[in-house]
């Protein structure tokens, strides 16, 4: 399926890319007051780092996702997971069937929709009384590591941006109409990556890319090469993931 943002030469890096800090997920279930009969949607499913969370807590996990080589790497992976089934579709095209869903999620996928038009369409699957969240894993640009990262983008992207991944959900999913008691739920994760896996990590970093153009191999070698020179083995990573929980209106 052809769309906006293709992923298919990033979607081997994806798999490089760090989980959701399970506090956060934790909590998420907990707002839900969660069941094993509940159904999710996973929206923007990529390579399932989200569908692979949600799979033990649900009995049906549907996982959308648009791009064909990042679907054939999520179904690999969630291969064991008899109760996840995999659909082609986008945020504001599911192909799924109206009221069917408790939860429908979208991780880090949620800014490369339409907003407005996603919403309608989780409106239209979630069942009356359900749940739409959306979440990121943020980095925390005052790490001096990452802050380093930052000054090598923006040398070479002057007006870089993050664009609708770093802003607050909240306005947008309050301005839909569809939604009540929003909730944003915040936790601190810090992985130690090998410096393959952060350079990898950041070749599936869409945005970058779409900015960077024909400068985004040359941002990445000098990431690389940042590291090499600082003799850098293991980096310690740390991450904020933020989660927009909100339900149903009656």
């Amino acid at each position: 399926m052809k769309t906006k943002w293709d992923y298919t030469d990033l979607a081997e890096s994806y798999l490089k890319r760090p989980n959701y800090a399970s506090n956060a997920i934790i909590a998420m279930f907990k707002i839900l007051s969660q069941n094993k009969s509940m159904t999710a949607c996973d929206i923007g499913a990529g390579v399932a780092h989200l569908t692979l969370e949600l799979a033990p807590f649900f009995s049906a996990v549907n996982a959308i996702e648009p791009n064909l080589e990042m679907r054939r790497l999520g179904i690999h992976r969630t291969r064991d997971q008899a109760n996840v089934t995999w659909f082609e579709g986008t945020g504001e095209a599911t192909a799924q069937k109206a009221n069917q869903f408790d939860l429908c999620t979208f991780g880090s996928s949620f800014n490369v929709c339409d907003r407005v038009r996603a919403l309608v369409e989780v409106k239209r699957i979630l069942k009356p009384n359900g749940w739409f969240a959306c979440m990121w894993n943020h980095r925390d640009l005052g790490d001096p590591i990452q802050s380093t990262i930052e000054e090598i983008i923006k040398s070479n992207i002057e007006e870089y941006g993050y664009g609708q991944r770093r802003e607050d959900q909240t306005s947008i999913i309050k301005e839909s109409g569809f939604f009540k008691d929003i909730i944003r739920i915040e936790a601190d994760v810090t992985y130690d990556l090998s410096v393959e896996e952060v350079v990898t990590a950041w070749r599936s970093h869409a945005s970058l890319q779409r900015q960077a153009g024909q400068k985004f191999n040359k941002i990445i070698n000098e990431i690389s090469n940042y590291f090499e020179s600082n003799k850098c083995q293991k980096i310690k990573t740390p991450y904020t993931t933020r989660i927009w929980i909100a339900q149903l209106k009656e």
